[in-house]
């Protein structure tokens, strides 16, 4: 499900990245080095946060194939990587993360799927119709007289293709600048798993009763909602549309105040003017548009 989800952002981000007017081999340079920065991210978060999941071997706190992997380590290694691959192309990071955000939640959403196959990160005892049966093995301590449960994963596989859809409709029909659908997606995804903390019964590292993850995720549904208004509140002049070519990748058009288009020193050329994202408005559209392992 990980390959399937990772093959899937790359697909949907080369596709949001060139109708911005950025080079797509970009996207597939970002991926070797995100996804394995993504993985370290990950088990770091999970090992921090969840310290008696860790298998009792020296190697314990490496072991990534027994499970165990923090969504939001792995998004911050990703990030990390990603944004320095970006800026060394002399590309935008805000616009591709714009890019990106959809694709996202693409890949988790797919990701949630072995969940199911794995019988793990469920939610609390249920007699819903759509209820799941969890095998006696697989159920958490003091719920082994408890045969159905609250299929967790499945909500948040909806809610994420939800909230993908609403990203990209955003920014095909607002006005969103740079770094705007990654700061919704943070705030959004965030918001979701506070719901999702106070149904999951796996196993976590609690705090005034309630699960460390949601007091995670409250502080960055917040962070979110901040960091959206502070990009949206940038000035005009700070919006950049990338049109990096492939005999020059560190090439870039940069959009400056609310009409002019000014090309970076020292590019050769401009992509053809009938192309997507290189008209002065095109290209102006695009800095306000579009562009795991088991997740704990």
């Amino acid at each position: 499900m990980y390959v399937v989800g990772i093959t899937l952002a790359i697909i949907i981000t080369r596709r949001r990245w060139q109708a911005m007017g950025g080079a797509p081999d970009l996207v597939g340079d970002v991926a070797l080095w995100a996804v394995p920065a993504g993985i370290i991210g990950g088990r770091i978060y999970f090992d921090i946060t969840t310290p008696a999941d860790i298998p009792h071997v020296w190697y314990g706190f490496l072991a990534v194939w027994s499970g165990g992997l923090g969504i939001w380590g792995g998004i911050a290694g990703g990030a990390i990587a990603g944004i320095w691959r970006v800026r060394r192309a002399g590309a935008s990071a805000g616009m591709f993360a714009n890019a990106i955000a959809p694709a996202l939640l693409v890949a988790q959403a797919v990701g949630r799927v072995g969940n199911y196959f794995n019988q793990e990160l469920f939610g609390k005892p249920t007699s819903l119709p759509w209820a799941l049966e969890i095998s006696l093995s697989h159920r958490p301590a003091g719920y082994l007289g408890s045969g159905t449960f609250q299929p967790s994963f499945l909500y948040e596989l909806i809610f994420d293709l939800a909230l993908a859809a609403a990203l990209v409709w955003l920014g095909h029909h607002r006005q969103i600048r740079p770094w705007g659908l990654f700061a919704l997606y943070v705030a959004g995804y965030s918001a979701y798993r506070i719901f999702e903390e106070t149904i999951r019964i796996d196993s976590s590292e609690h705090f005034l009763g309630l699960r460390l993850n949601f007091y995670v995720a409250t502080i960055l549904t917040l962070v979110g909602i901040g960091w959206f208004i502070w990009a949206q509140r940038r000035s005009a002049q700070d919006q950049t549309a990338v049109a990096a070519e492939d005999a020059a990748p560190a090439a870039a058009v940069t959009i400056a105040g609310e009409a002019g288009v000014a090309g970076e020193e020292g590019a050769q050329s401009v992509p053809d003017p009938g192309s997507a994202g290189t008209q002065a408005s095109a290209a102006r559209d695009s800095a306000v548009a579009p562009g795991s392992t088991p997740e704990r």
